[in-house]
């Protein structure tokens, strides 16, 4: 199986992709789910991420099947 990735709002544009995915035979984090499609662009300032529908750490394993979230911060009023 694999691991979806999923960009959203300005980090999509800068990316020019709404997705990636990765084979799940290696053990992730979000932090080297990050560094594996990106290695040579640093994650945004305040940059978050979520493992199925929920804010995760940067620490926090990702398994067969999940889906992470990258998106910038969301302000609203």
């Amino acid at each position: 199986m694999t691991i979806q990735i999923r960009y959203f709002a300005s980090l999509r544009d800068r990316l020019g992709r709404a997705g990636d995915e990765l084979p799940s035979a290696t053990e992730w984090t979000v932090a080297s789910i990050w560094a594996a499609l990106h290695p040579e662009t640093p994650p945004p300032a305040n940059l978050l991420a979520a493992v199925n529908l929920e804010y995760a750490e940067w620490t926090h394993p990702v398994r067969d099947g999940d889906e992470v979230a990258f998106f910038p911060p969301v302000t609203g009023g």
